[in-house]
């Protein structure tokens, strides 16, 4: 074993010394990883899928930043390999359930798990108040354990940092995180997010219609994520259910179809598009063949139709 005593003495500045030098110095950084933990929009569960509610995972030099808390994403994230007590930090998009109905319970899992794990909670305005209920709301279990288990307060670890506009979310030595604001009616506190790591860009678009001020955003990254609406879906489910236009009112002026996506993954140039928070995510009659269609229309380089666990 070479000690970095042994290292300092006699070496030169060759490329296999300087890697070398990082790995005895503890000095290596991580690759950035991106994996999928829920890819299917809305908030219903049913058996016909096997998508979960929205989440997103990044592993930035291996420290866990999650965006947004679908139901189910604390299973999701051990089920990735990732143990609850090396969560850090939570982006929320915008506040809908099928993105922040598991937030408080996902703070206590962390607790239970750690029970000294600080987190820093980033989102639109509206995340502390969130927060504050979900703990009144666990208010007699908390105390209780705090006082008869001996640990410390939940309450005391978590951070939450809102914001109402777009522009810098967090920074430290190994990320850049930035927000967009997009179009989501009738939430006006809708945002995309930007990663920019050492070695990797990765943009998160969140739930947005179609909005070409995202293609100027994501200039330059290696990975869009971007959500994905089937229009003939949409159309065959109105048909089913007369009771439904409204809903087709909503999906219409607050998501993306699959045409709208390919334009904006090629006005961005970038080099790998990513297919999440499929639009009906519960029709298991739609192939991945389907969903890149209208994309391949406009974009030409890789698509990734999403799965949940799939590490890009």
């Amino acid at each position: 074993m070479i000690t970095r005593r042994q290292f300092l003495i006699g070496t030169t500045t060759t490329a296999a010394h300087l890697t070398l030098s990082r790995i005895t110095l503890g000095q290596e950084k991580k690759p950035t990883r991106l994996i999928l933990l829920g890819t299917k929009g809305g908030p219903t569960l049913t058996t016909q899928t096997n998508r979960n509610n929205p989440a997103t995972l990044i592993l930035i030099n291996d420290v866990p930043y999650l965006i947004d808390c679908g139901y189910g994403v604390s299973r999701q994230l051990i089920q990735a390999g990732v143990a609850l007590n090396r969560l850090r930090y939570i982006l929320m998009t915008h506040h809908q359930s099928d993105h922040n109905l598991e937030y408080g319970p996902l703070l206590y899992n962390v607790w239970q798990s750690s029970k000294s794990n600080k987190i820093d909670a980033y989102g639109p305005v509206g995340l502390k108040k969130l927060t504050n209920v979900f703990f009144e709301y666990q208010k007699f279990d908390i105390e209780t354990r705090i006082v008869d288990e001996g640990v410390s307060d939940p309450r005391k670890l978590i951070a939450v940092h809102e914001f109402d506009r777009a522009g810098l979310v967090m920074q430290n030595e190994d990320v850049k995180t930035t927000s967009l604001r997009v179009r989501h009616p009738p939430i006006t506190q809708s945002y995309a997010y930007r990663f920019d790591a050492k070695d990797r860009s990765i943009v998160i678009s969140g739930d947005t219609a179609y909005a070409p001020e995202l293609a100027e955003f994501a200039k330059g990254a290696d990975v869009l994520v971007h959500e994905a609406m089937y229009l003939p879906a949409i159309e065959k489910l109105i048909q089913q259910n007369p009771d439904a236009k409204r809903l087709r009112q909503h999906l219409l002026a607050a998501h993306t179809p699959t045409e709208d996506v390919g334009r904006i993954a090629a006005a961005v140039g970038v080099k790998t598009l990513v297919l999440t928070h499929f639009v009906p995510g519960d029709d298991p009659s739609i192939t991945d063949e389907q969903w890149t269609e209208g994309v391949r229309k406009y974009f030409l380089g890789r698509i990734v139709v999403g799965r949940d666990l799939m590490e890009i």
